[in-house]
């Protein structure tokens, strides 16, 4: 059985593939579908979904086999890393929200991400995000590290910009020796130069991706080490509000991990939902459809998050 990762992020927020590398980085690691998941912006998934298209295409045409292997010499040349089918890309979303304090994140899949009162509602976190790094800005220059929005933008085109992004910035340029100095001095979230976003709650992300068709999860439910009633309530009240599913296949899950999730999401009904969280280099060690070696999320459950999608039709 092939396998499929529902958790990816590409550098239109804060990974370090493009989208479009990320199509072929699928193929050679053989994955039936995957689903690009950037933090609060859909700007990668056109790229994503029409390349992968094309890919489909030339496979009609011959390019590829009847499985999509490349069989064209002239292709196989140019592009040597495409060895297997051409997957299928998942348009999804991962909101950062925040739930009594504390991040929680919601997935959305199959979401039509056209859909124009779902944009608008995107537009009004990138104005909130702009806002909040103009503030950044301005607290590190004061700290003596010389940075503008606009220079964040020109260093990371066509990127959310996210405290990674800060780091990332002031190692290239010297301020710092580590991405966890940036962390632990400037932009961490008690010290002096860290401004805190304005947020939407889990049970509003959930509404903004029914409301676009899709299906909501909750991300890597124990990555918040909440105690096990707390992380009940929350799934409890989120489930009363429309999620559909769990995020219980995780790279860095024990099995003790993933049986109790398995178990929470069997409680309420939940579907099951799983990826890796890759973010290229940005996670070192974690890969694509593997996690950190012994990730595997069978292509079965996509099926099941397909049906209860309301904007895809089920194949």
């Amino acid at each position: 059985m092939q396998a499929i990762d529902l958790h990816v992020h590409s550098n239109c927020s804060d990974g370090t593939f493009s989208p479009t590398q990320l199509v072929d980085y699928a193929m050679e690691k053989g994955l039936k579908a995957f689903a690009l998941t950037d933090h609060d912006t859909v700007s990668g998934l056109d790229n994503a979904i029409r390349y992968a298209e094309t890919l489909l295409r030339k496979t009609d045409n011959g390019a590829f086999g009847a499985s999509g292997e490349v069989t064209s010499p002239a292709l196989a040349g140019k592009a040597p890393s495409r060895a297997g089918s051409v997957p299928e890309v998942i348009p999804g979303i991962e909101f950062s929200t925040e739930y009594q304090k504390q991040d929680v994140h919601i997935v959305g899949l199959f979401i039509d991400y056209h859909n124009e009162g779902f944009n608008q509602k995107l537009q009004e976190f990138v104005d909130s995000r702009v806002n909040r790094n103009w503030k950044m800005c301005r607290k590190l220059q004061e700290a003596g590290i010389f940075v503008t929005y606009e220079d964040l933008l020109a260093e990371f085109p066509d990127a959310v910009i996210t405290r990674a992004h800060y780091a990332k910035y002031m190692l290239n340029h010297g301020y710092i020796n580590s991405m966890v100095e940036a962390f632990e001095r400037y932009i961490g979230d008690h010290c002096s130069c860290y401004i805190p976003r304005e947020k939407v709650t889990p049970v509003q992300a959930v509404q903004l991706i029914l409301d676009a068709g899709g299906v909501p999860i909750l991300a890597h439910p124990r990555l918040y080490h909440m105690s096990d009633s707390r992380l009940e309530d929350l799934v409890a009240e989120l489930k009363e509000n429309g999620l559909i599913g769990l995020e219980a296949v995780y790279s860095t899950y024990t099995c003790a991990e993933e049986r109790q999730m398995r178990q929470l999401a069997a409680k309420y009904g939940l579907l099951i939902s799983g990826g890796s969280d890759f973010h290229g280099a940005n996670k070192p060690g974690l890969d694509l459809g593997c996690g950190y070696g012994k990730l595997f999320v069978p292509c079965d459950l996509l099926e099941e998050i397909r049906r209860a999608a309301r904007v895809f039709p089920v194949f």
